[in-house]
């Protein structure tokens, strides 16, 4: 079978990755380089954790994920997983940290909960006097995204992919199965993988309804010197607590410390407008993680960097079929820790063709054949 898959984010990757691994044909388009630096999966790291807030279903699907990331080291001969577990803060009743816990109890996963003093003692980069308690759950840690995209890509030429960086698809025609490029060019495929993220309303504007573009950042910052030690050894952190949706990625396998917070995202319309952070902006970010981070302005900025995402109402993976062609929507911001495990499952719907089995896993809403087990 003839597939092209436009996109080269984690979705567009894995998916060529499981497709060709399978022995299809595969080509592959990315409007930028691959992997793309403005990408929503172009970042250093990305998080992997257990817990999921109220959505118990994506929980219990980060089983599948961690197995088919798996399957993935074993094809590139490496891993680019930084295992160092994850930590939230709880500042008050019902914050992230909370959360946190809540959704690990639900599940019946194990985690540790420290008193204030005891965090700082392991974690001394945590002011002691600004939260309540914190929590530690040994899964997760860091997706090495850079190294991911650059590996994935290797092999994919190293197995007969075909590979288009640089090259913009400018219209879909699903019943027809064909691609039209800038310049005038058409190719025509038998299936047609859509994995955009945030350029998806160029390609299919009607479902501006249906999907809505959100421009965020994220500041990479340089600690105190007296801190580097502990942060070089830091589990990624999901939730500082508060009111932000703060984030922390440790550095980890040549990555660099990054601040994020769900509360700096806005509503955008363009995904490549707006892509040059204002003067302050990483200033701005930083001081939302004190609290609980201590001497949080001794923190020096190095860059931000921006991103646009897709998101959708309810906060789930998107899917759409459309007559040779599959429309994949990322999951609202949080979706690349899924990235093997999406792409195993869009391969599997392009070949079979059961888009409807795709559409529950990727809302969570049933876990097929290859559901683990919960210990």
């Amino acid at each position: 079978m003839r597939v092209a898959i436009v996109g080269a984010g984690i979705a567009g990757l894995a998916t060529a990755w499981s497709l060709a691994r399978r022995g299809q044909a595969v080509t592959l388009f990315e409007q930028g380089p691959i992997p793309n630096p403005l990408s929503a999966s172009g970042d250093q790291h990305r998080l992997m954790r257990r817990a999921y807030g109220e959505q118990d279903g994506y929980a219990r699907l980060i089983t599948e994920a961690l197995e088919a990331w798996d399957e993935l080291w074993d094809d590139l001969g490496e891993s680019h997983y930084a295992a160092r577990g994850v930590l939230a803060v709880n500042q008050y009743p019902n914050d992230g940290g909370a959360s946190f816990a809540a959704s690990l109890s639900r599940g019946g996963f194990s985690f540790e909960t420290y008193t204030p003093a005891e965090a700082a003692e392991r974690y001394p980069f945590l002011d002691p006097r600004s939260f309540r308690r914190a929590h530690y759950s040994r899964e997760g840690g860091a997706l090495l995204c850079q190294k991911i995209g650059a590996g994935i890509a290797a092999w994919l030429l190293r197995h007969g992919a075909t590979l288009r960086p640089n090259t913009q698809v400018t219209a879909v025609d699903s019943a027809a199965g064909s691609l039209t490029l800038a310049g005038g060019e058409v190719l025509a495929f038998d299936r047609i993988v859509v994995t955009v993220g945030a350029w998806v309303l160029r390609l299919f504007p009607e479902l501006r309804d249906r999907l809505t573009i959100c421009r965020t950042a994220v500041v990479y910052v340089e600690p105190p010197a007296d801190l580097r030690a502990a942060w070089d050894a830091a589990p990624a952190v999901q939730n500082i607590g508060g009111g932000s949706s703060g984030y922390i990625l440790p550095p980890a396998g040549g990555t660099e410390l990054k601040f994020a917070a769900g509360v700096n995202k806005r509503l955008a319309h363009d995904p490549d407008a707006d892509r040059v952070a204002a003067p302050g902006e990483g200033e701005r970010l930083r001081d939302l993680f004190g609290p609980p981070i201590a001497r949080v302005r001794e923190y020096a900025v190095k860059r931000v960097v921006t991103c646009a995402y897709t998101f959708t109402e309810d906060h789930r993976f998107f899917s759409l079929p459309r007559g040779k062609a599959l429309v994949i929507s990322p999951c609202s911001g949080h979706g690349y820790k899924f990235g093997a495990a999406v792409g195993r499952r869009i391969a599997d719907a392009v070949l079979d063709g059961d888009t409807d089995r795709l559409a529950r896993w990727l809302r969570a809403e049933e876990f097929g054949r290859r559901e683990a087990v919960l210990a």
